[in-house]
Order: C-alpha cells, then sequence, then structure tokens
C-alpha cells in the first residue's frame, strides 16, 4: 500500500463517518507523516503556521482513531498501514476487510494485531495500544491518586487560564506544563479544578508534592508503584506507563528542590537529574502530560521552549474582578470601591482573604474608610514573601533593593552603572527574577523596561 492508496482509503472511510472527503490540508498532513516529515516541514510546505498543522493533524488523528478504533497518531500512522498492506495482499484470497477489521478463516483481527504480524517489535515499543487481545486499553479501569493533592475549600473563577491549560493538554497536546507565581496565588487549587474538567481524557491521574525532597529515584520507584496497579506485569519505567497509557502527573512544591541563595531554578546537589529528566518527558513522544507547579521555572524549560515545542509556561498571577468574590463573602461594604482594593492587592487571593477579615473586624466592613486611611496591610503576606526574599541570590537582592526605591520601570544600562555589575550579572539577575514571576518587562519603542511585582515592592518598602 503506499501514499496514494493510504489517501485513497482513508478518503473513503472519513467520508463514510463524516460525509466529508478530506481536504487539502488533511491529505498534506497525511502524505507528510508517510514521509516521515515533522509538523514544522509539512507547515512550511503547505504555506500555514506550524500550530495550525498541529491542531488540525490532532483533529485528523482523534478522527481515524475513532474511525478505527485504535490510537492512531503521528508516531504510528505508517506502521498500522504497512501492517495493513501486507494483510491487504492475503484478503484477496482468504478473506475481507471489514471495517477496521481484516476476517482471516472466521478470525478477525485488527489493524493493531495485523501491524504486529508486519512488524513484532511494535508490541514491545506499545505494549497497551498495540494488543487487541482483550485490549487494556479498552478494558482499563481508570486510576487516580490524588491523596497529596491539597483540599481545595474555595476556586474563585479563573476561566481564561482553565481554557488555556485545556486548549494545550487537550488540543495541542503539551506533554510537559509549568504553572508558576508568587506563594498562595492559586497554582494548586487551579491545577485542582483542571483535573475535574479533564479527568474522564485520561486513563491515569497522579499527583505528588516535592516539598519533602524526594530525590528522583524515590519519585519513579513511587510513581511506578501506583502506576503498576493498572498491570499485571508492571513496566520498567514510568516513561513507558507515558507511553502506553494516557497519563496526567502533576509536582507540586517543585521549588523546594532549587537552591536558595542561586539564582532560580538550579538545582539542589543530587537533584540535577531531575531537569534530565524533564527533557526526556518534553522530547519524548506519547499523550501522556506533566504539570509542575513552582514559585519559579527550571531553568531549562526556558531553552527547551519555543513555537515547535511540546512545553508551555503558565505564569499564573491574581484575580482581575473574580476578586470580589472573596470580598462578597465576607459582606463588606461600598461595593463600588472593590475593584479599587483588588487591584491594591494585585489580586492576590491570600492578601485579599486577609484585608477582608482586617477590613470587616476592624471599619466595620467600610472599603472606604480603609482605603482613606492610606495603609497598605500585608500581615500574615508577609512572612510569605520573606520566604520569597530568602531564596534570592545576592546579585537578585541588590536589583530588587534599586527597583524597590523607583517609582517607573528601569532598564538593563542604568543598572549596570549604578549598581557597578556587569552585563552578565544584571541580565542572569534580571532573567532569574523573571523565572520568579517577581519581575515583569513591558515593551517602550526600541526598549525594554523592567517592572518589580507591585505587592512584592509594598513588602521591600516595610522591611
Amino acid at each position: 500500500m503506499d501514499i496514494q492508496e493510504v489517501l485513497q482509503w482513508t478518503d473513503e472511510q472519513v467520508f463514510a463517518k463524516t460525509g466529508k472527503h478530506l481536504d487539502s490540508l488533511q491529505k498534506a498532513i497525511l502524505e507528510g507523516t508517510w514521509q516521515h516529515q515533522k509538523y514544522g516541514e509539512i507547515a512550511e510546505n503547505y504555506n500555514c503556521s506550524y500550530d495550525h498543522v498541529k491542531k488540525q493533524a490532532w483533529k485528523l488523528w482523534k478522527l481515524l482513531s475513532d474511525i478505527l478504533e485504535e490510537d492512531i497518531k503521528q508516531s504510528n500512522f505508517r506502521s498500522l498501514f504497512e501492517g495493513l498492506s501486507f494483510y491487504n495482499n492475503i484478503t484477496n484470497s482468504c478473506g475481507n476487510i471489514v471495517n477496521n477489521n481484516v476476517n482471516l478463516g472466521g478470525e478477525n483481527l485488527q489493524i493493531s494485531e495485523i501491524a504486529q504480524a508486519q512488524n513484532p517489535d511494535l508490541k514491545k515499543d506499545k505494549p497497551h495500544y498495540y494488543n487487541n487481545n482483550n485490549s487494556n486499553i479498552n478494558q482499563l479501569k481508570k486510576y487516580s491518586d490524588l491523596t497529596e493533592a491539597p483540599e481545595v475549600l474555595s476556586f474563585y473563577d479563573r476561566t481564561s487560564e482553565l481554557s488555556t491549560l485545556k486548549q494545550w493538554i487537550l488540543e495541542e497536546q503539551m506533554r510537559l506544563i509549568t504553572i508558576y507565581g508568587l506563594s498562595e496565588i492559586g497554582k494548586s487549587a487551579i491545577a485542582v479544578q483542571l483535573i475535574k474538567e479533564i479527568q474522564q481524557e485520561f486513563d491515569i491521574i497522579i499527583w505528588r508534592s516535592l516539598s519533602q525532597k524526594p530525590l528522583l529515584l524515590e519519585l519513579k520507584t513511587n510513581l511506578i508503584q501506583c502506576l503498576s496497579q493498572t498491570e499485571d506485569s508492571p513496566l520498567p519505567t514510568v516513561l513507558d506507563y507515558f507511553r502506553s497509557y494516557r497519563c496526567l502527573i502533576i509536582l507540586d512544591d517543585l521549588q523546594s528542590i532549587f537552591s536558595s541563595g542561586q539564582l532560580a531554578g538550579q538545582y539542589l546537589p543530587n537533584y540535577e537529574d531531575y531537569g534530565l529528566f524533564f527533557k526526556q518527558i518534553a522530547t519524548s513522544c506519547y499523550p501522556s502530560c506533566l504539570i509542575l507547579l513552582s514559585w519559579e521555572k527550571p531553568r531549562e524549560i526556558d531553552i527547551l521552549e519555543g513555537k515547535n515545542s511540546c512545553i508551555r509556561t503558565l505564569h499564573l498571577q491574581g484575580l482581575g474582578e473574580e476578586g470580589k468574590a472573596i470580598l462578597k463573602e465576607k459582606e463588606l461594604l461600598d461595593e463600588e470601591q472593590w475593584l479599587e482594593l483588588i487591584n491594591l492587592y494585585q489580586g492576590h487571593p491570600i492578601a485579599l482573604k486577609l484585608i477582608a477579615h482586617t477590613i470587616d473586624n476592624l471599619f466595620n466592613g467600610y472599603v472606604s474608610k480603609f482605603l482613606n486611611s492610606k495603609t497598605v496591610f500585608l500581615g500574615d503576606l508577609e512572612f510569605l514573601f520573606q520566604s520569597h526574599w530568602q531564596r534570592l541570590s545576592v546579585v537578585e537582592k541588590q536589583i530588587i533593593i534599586k527597583m524597590a526605591n523607583q517609582s517607573e520601570g528601569i532598564e538593563i544600562e542604568p543598572i549596570i552603572l549604578e549598581l557597578k555589575l556587569s552585563l552578565d550579572e544584571i541580565i542572569n539577575g534580571i532573567q532569574s527574577l523573571q523565572r520568579r514571576g517577581l519581575v515583569e518587562k513591558e515593551k517602550e519603542a526600541n526598549h525594554s523596561k523592567f517592572f518589580l511585582d507591585p505587592l512584592f515592592k509594598i513588602y521591600m518598602s516595610k522591611k
């Protein structure tokens, strides 16, 4: 079976299922995949964007998977159809193809089994997607272990962020996602809500906290112990499970395995292999996803991240108008000034809860009276920000102090002169602060300015 036969046969199956023939881009995706081209090459040949090709390819593989009752994707498309070609020659005299089954002497074999006969190594590499005798994929009981996930009593509207995460995972099939931001900003809460909304799309879901600093070998052993509950014969590695099932793994408190007093995202001694593990996940081909929750981004994420990669990063920031729900819970007054209060505290959920309690307790619920006092109260937030401050390197602290004393954003060149630091130190320091979510960049004409997180700036003014 050559590519033209594949296109004709596939077009017939798609038309029978949907009433529509393959369009030109779908044909280009199939032809390019048959020729072992990557999505970037297909996009360039078709003169369209990589993201568009990837999105349309995901829809096409899903459609073919539904039609053939197999997990069809870019990595196995050609192998499956070459296997079909092998048996197609026999069916002329011995049987007929019925839907996606080949009938040989009264025994039905699915395409996956045909592919195995043509290439027995397929079963070794893909132990479940290619095993259709009492297929594990069809009979798998979904498994989840969320014992280490936090209990979320209140979740405030994060519609936009949730929509983005679901698109990355379900439509674009990202393999590694980092959600980072200030402590208590809501990273774990949004991950818990995300699980509720997409759990039916996964075979296995596991949540693990790294707060106790497990070595990578310990973590992998623990994960395999959980994952093996889906197996009569356990698979040897975590990546084998990632390839064989659709897994969603969440690793919380990633910052626990990073060094304090160093630039952001540098691993503690003996924890450097986590970086290699994340790189393996980001560059392997499988239907699973790993989500990292952290105060700061791993350094290798910046290197691996890119338009054509399977990595995405979400910098989770404060609530906007959604923060009004917190103030409503406390039945605060002066609703017309709620948004001013939210903006003052950058929509940080814990900050809003603390100040709402203070306003209710000391100002009888009047937001206007608190705002008129011209006081910015941090309360227990000072302890949270102290934890962030202690993690900073010496250079980062110098830059932060300088930025905290500025009414506007700063540029790189003046910092070099005023702090007497080298260009390398300044660039590394600012990029590190960006990975921590403490500094944001804004472009202005032909230059950029950098701004310190306003809430952290308030904390610095009180030090």
